[in-house]
């Protein structure tokens, strides 16, 4: 199930929150059903991104990024710093991959996914 933002992308959407995904899992009670943590979406409506990842590590199958604010690249020019959200990912265990699920505002969009899969590789 994945973690969706109802402030700016997707009003009206039920799992906007993690606690509420991680309520849904704990009820299903299904080692298969997992949530996908997209960060963008999570940042606009929760913030303390990290600490929620450590938290909630066990209910989370997969991961998306996305700059905030405007989901465009994950570079400086965002409000967060995806090293740190990447290793403290690696630090739960995690050792799938993480999905760019960005919007490039640059022209080069390639060179735009290389660097995101550059600063996401720890």
């Amino acid at each position: 199930m994945e973690l969706l933002n109802s402030k700016v992308d997707h009003k009206d959407y039920q799992c906007d929150h993690t606690e509420w995904g991680v309520q849904l899992c704990e009820k299903l009670g299904s080692p298969n059903f997992k949530l996908l943590y997209d960060i963008y979406h999570m940042q606009i409506m929760e913030g303390d991104v990290i600490a929620t990842i450590r938290k909630h590590q066990k209910y989370i199958g997969h991961y998306h990024t996305g700059g905030v604010p405007g989901r465009n690249e994950i570079d400086e020019t965002q409000e967060l710093f995806y090293p740190a959200i990447m290793r403290a990912i690696v630090e739960t265990g995690f050792k799938d991959f993480v999905a760019q699920e960005f919007i490039p505002k640059r022209p080069d969009k390639l060179a735009s996914l290389k660097q995101g899969v550059e600063i996401c590789d720890v």
